[in-house]
């Protein structure tokens, strides 16, 4: 009960955590409102659901959302704030793409834009370049409409909500692996993500980081990944000391601390706990930032082509963090 007023009144505060809202109905609905016994050793038995309990669980939320809600919905305001909440004419994409699914169809539509006449395709200005947030149409793929978003999405965390409902005995770890796959699928798939809420994955993961040495793998590609992504939103040039500086510390503290946890140092190039692959594509994390934040704008680039830092960084990210997503799915759903 103190989990769910605690989770309602956050949601209610910041509507992003929506993202991993069906973690936290799934998890409290089998293991409150479902009392099983010992004997039953996680098997899924109907007589022990107890409707009781999910009425108070119910009964709590509506009371949370009620006194948030209540007053816009006493002045008739609640479409407002609907609206405002859910803004689906500012577009697929912010300015900068956040480093998910959609900006590799971005990059790749872009592509095609180019390539367009060998293709027998009429080629058009990539208007999603154009650093307007507003709604666009795609040059040569489909474009995406909301409710496709939405249904990726649902489809993406459906077998993590799944394998939770039917595994109770996993326990907080299972919870939590479900938690960081909901805001996985979320940032991947859904509308008008913003950039920063990949830290809604990176911050539950990193609890898991000790678990075991899979895990911990899997956090310090996407902490690195993700965390670099987010250099475009602290853009201008005074700032880059200190981004890069704190980004060197904490990512060379993460790699030296798990690499000494799990008996793994430096060999070469090759990072520990990663492959050879791996740590070549997080190496390839420094020349991209040396060209977006040095050699673009030393080449008189930025008035030409002023949105391409951004989209190589968007786009190069994206490759690392759909790349984390898949491994940890495979990890939490066939994983011991």
């Amino acid at each position: 009960m103190e989990a769910t007023l605690h989770f309602a009144t956050l949601l209610n505060f910041k509507h992003i955590y929506l993202y991993v809202a069906p973690a936290y109905f799934v998890y409290l609905l089998r293991n409150y409102c479902f009392k099983d016994k010992p004997s039953d050793k996680g098997r899924l038995k109907i007589r022990n659901f107890d409707f009781l309990n999910l009425c108070r669980l119910g009964t709590l939320v509506v009371m949370v959302f009620g006194a948030s809600f209540g007053p816009f919905i006493s002045m008739n305001q609640l479409s407002q704030v609907l609206t405002r909440l859910f803004p689906f004419k500012r577009g697929l994409c912010h300015v900068y793409w956040a480093p998910n699914a959609w900006a590799l169809y971005n990059g790749l539509d872009k592509a095609l834009t180019v390539i367009g006449p060998r293709l027998g395709k009429v080629g058009q200005h990539a208007s999603m370049t154009g650093g307007l947030v507003q709604e666009y149409h795609h040059t040569v793929l489909p474009s995406i409409k909301p409710i496709d978003t939405l249904a990726l999405t649902i489809l993406s965390i459906l077998p993590a909500l799944i394998h939770l409902f039917r595994n109770p005995l996993n326990g907080p770890k299972g919870f939590l692996r479900c938690l960081v796959l909901c805001a996985f699928g979320s940032y991947l798939f859904g509308w008008h993500v913003h950039e920063k809420a990949v830290l809604l994955i990176i911050i539950p993961l990193c609890l898991l980081a000790y678990s075991s040495k899979s895990e911990a793998r899997i956090f310090l590609i996407l902490t690195t990944t993700g965390h670099l992504s987010l250099f475009p939103l602290i853009f201008t040039r005074a700032e880059t000391p200190i981004k890069v500086t704190m980004m060197l510390s904490y990512t060379l503290f993460s790699f030296v601390g798990l690499g000494k946890f799990y008996g793994e140092t430096f060999s070469g190039f090759r990072l520990p706990l990663l492959t050879k692959v791996e740590s070549l594509y997080i190496w390839g994390l420094v020349p991209l930032q040396f060209y977006c934040d040095i050699i673009h704008y030393t080449l008189g680039l930025q008035q030409m082509l002023p949105f391409l830092p951004l989209m190589l960084t968007s786009l190069y990210c994206a490759i690392g963090i759909l790349y984390s997503w898949l491994r940890f799915y495979y990890l939490t759903i066939f994983g011991s």
